[in-house]
Formats: structure tokens, C-alpha cells, sequence
């Protein structure tokens, strides 16, 4: 029994210290992007070996543009949309996520994630699409490490530049120039409405332009802008 529990000990151990390097691995990229561009997410990479499978020439559209060509129309827009706390929480929204455990329980499914764009951007950085409390629990540490280690204006100028905008596009630039042939900083203030109201969704809304969803929602984020707050 002694030797088990030996043997017990040190997987226990080898384990918390592969859990360690990890979360240590995470923050240096972290730190290491305050001041330099992601030159590729896990998101990124999950999406292209999809795309891959299908086409094996396939290439993501990425493009990274700093926080001050991007218009200020976008960034009302998507935090209207995403996030309109960002400005006033520390990574968590916790009045949002109870209502979207509300809304999930009168729905029976899940329909509303009420993740903020902090977590949304963790999500994106380093982890997979997948639904389980581990990954939960993953996103929520490393949404801590983003918010301690970046002011708001850099988690949202990341968010901006890499969440995902239809097949193979990432970030305002690139969805900019694939929906309407301009720069991100040219962005309209319906063009960036339109944008925010694909981000749930983007995949679906690229096939589906003239989605009667996507119409209900773009009124409501222009609707929103005026009252938005920018990091």
C-alpha cells in the first residue's frame, strides 16, 4: 500500500507540475504580446486544418492592424454587442451570466454563453471550441492572467484583430475588406453594426446575408453605439 501511495504522490505531483508550466507557458505569451502581434491563435490553427480537410490549399485571411486604424465605429458597435461592461469589469460579467444561465434553463439548451470579451478572447488565444468544465476552467484562469497582465485597451485591440469573422476570416481587417472592400479604420457606422452582429455567429451569417436574425439585430446594436464606452 505504501509503495501505491507513493506511486499516488508523485502522478499527483508530475500532474500539478505539468498544470504549473502550463499556466506559466500561457502568461508568457501574454506578456509577450503587450507589445507584439500574434502572429497565430489556436483558434486560428483548429480552423485552417478544417479548412484543410476540404481544401488542402485553403489559407486563412489575417491581417493585424493596430487600435488606432480601426474606427470607432467598430469598437462601439462590438462592445454594444459583446460586452457593454468591459470598460467597468475584471473579466467577468457576473449579472451577464446569470442571465444567460436563466435564459439556457427556460430554452432547455443552451442559446446565450454570456461570456465577456476578455473570456471570449482567452477562448480564441489558446484554447478549442470544445464544451467542457475543464475548458471553462481553463478560459477562466487565463481570462485572470489577461486582465492582470493588459489594460483594456490591448485585450480589445487583440479581440479585434483575431476572433473569427466567416470561413478562414480573422479580425476587423480582413472581414472589413471580405464584406465590403474597405479598411478597418473606413468601417461605416451601419458596415460596423453589420459586423457586430455576425461576430456570435460569423459562419453562418457569411452564408446567410440576408438572415432575418441578423436583420432584427443590427437596428439594435446602432441603437446601443452612442452609450458605449472605449477603453
Amino acid at each position: 500500500m505504501r509503495v501505491v501511495g507513493r506511486w499516488l504522490l508523485w502522478a499527483a505531483l508530475l500532474a500539478f507540475l505539468a498544470f504549473s508550466l502550463l499556466q506559466a507557458w500561457y502568461a508568457t505569451q501574454i506578456w509577450w504580446w503587450r507589445d507584439h502581434p500574434p502572429q497565430e491563435t489556436a483558434f486560428m490553427q483548429l480552423r485552417l486544418a478544417e479548412m484543410k480537410q476540404a481544401n488542402p490549399r485553403a489559407r486563412s485571411q489575417y491581417v493585424w492592424v493596430p487600435y488606432q486604424r480601426i474606427s470607432v465605429n467598430l469598437k462601439r458597435a462590438m462592445i454594444a454587442a459583446e460586452d457593454a461592461k468591459f470598460i467597468e469589469h475584471e473579466g467577468f460579467d457576473w449579472n451577464g451570466i446569470q442571465l444567460a444561465m436563466d435564459k439556457n434553463l427556460r430554452k432547455g439548451r443552451v442559446v446565450a454563453g454570456g461570456s465577456t470579451i476578455t473570456q471570449q478572447l482567452a477562448k480564441n488565444l489558446f484554447l478549442s471550441g470544445e464544451r467542457s468544465y475543464w475548458r471553462k476552467a481553463e478560459e477562466a484562469l487565463i481570462t485572470l492572467m489577461l486582465e492582470a497582465i493588459l489594460d483594456k485597451r490591448r485585450i480589445f485591440e487583440l479581440y479585434l484583430n483575431v476572433i473569427e469573422w466567416g470561413n478562414g476570416v480573422f479580425g476587423c481587417e480582413a472581414a472589413a475588406r471580405r464584406y465590403f472592400s474597405v479598411s478597418a479604420a473606413d468601417l461605416s457606422v451601419e458596415q460596423a453594426a453589420r459586423l457586430a452582429a455576425m461576430a456570435p455567429n460569423p459562419r453562418h451569417y457569411e452564408r446567410n446575408p440576408g438572415s432575418r436574425g441578423l436583420a432584427r439585430k443590427i437596428p439594435i446594436i446602432l441603437a446601443r453605439m452612442p452609450a458605449t464606452e472605449l477603453p
